[in-house]
């Protein structure tokens, strides 16, 4: 049975991810980021690929795009999160992305969440809201 404290504690926990999803679409900041993870899903699908896209964002620069690569390169690795990962490593010649955060127009399979996590993105924000997927978890 739940005690009070139990569903006090549980409640509380409800709260406060419903106020950190309310931040994070209330920032105009964020606005600017999802629109870039949209326009990379826009992207994919206009190159006859799957709809997803995702970009890398460090401070308020975007420094890794990615949309969905997997039809047209034939690649089952090539989803939008790990293309996006792929090009800021690229561009800031480090694996380390711990200053970076990602946006993703969708919650990330487990295998890019894993990625994320390799390569130590501090945050993830999906869908259109930004909803704040926190810190990447490793799946194994």
């Amino acid at each position: 049975m739940w005690t009070r404290r139990a569903l006090g504690t549980a409640a509380a926990a409800v709260l406060s991810l419903v106020a950190r999803r309310s931040q994070a679409a209330a920032d105009p900041v964020h606005a600017v980021f999802v629109e870039q993870a949209a326009a990379m899903k826009r992207d994919a699908v206009a190159a006859g690929d799957q709809p997803f896209g995702a970009v890398v964002v460090r401070g308020r620069e975007i420094v890794g795009f990615g949309p969905s690569r997997v039809v047209v390169r034939n690649d089952a690795t090539a989803h939008a999160e790990r293309e996006a990962i792929r090009d800021a490593t690229a561009r800031l010649g480090r694996a380390d992305l711990s200053d970076c955060v990602m946006y993703s127009t969708s919650r990330p399979c487990s295998d890019c969440e894993q990625a994320a996590a390799e390569a130590r993105l501090a945050r993830m924000y999906v869908g259109p809201d930004a909803t704040d997927a926190g810190v990447p978890r490793r799946s194994r």
